[in-house]
């Protein structure tokens, strides 16, 4: 539940961690088990982050 909350931009990484009971790392490492990207940003949202 905390994976999808996350997903779905409803729940920080800091509190899904605190839900499972790990630490924000743990959590963040641990998405890729769940098909979940650590960060979801649109290719232009990209661009504009690598210009500034």
């Amino acid at each position: 539940m905390a994976v999808k909350l996350f997903e779905m931009k409803r729940l920080p990484s800091g509190m899904a961690a605190s839900l499972l009971g790990v630490d924000r790392v743990t959590f963040l490492l641990k998405l890729g088990d769940y098909g979940v990207s650590m960060i979801d940003l649109t290719e232009a949202e990209l661009i504009s982050d690598l210009l500034n």
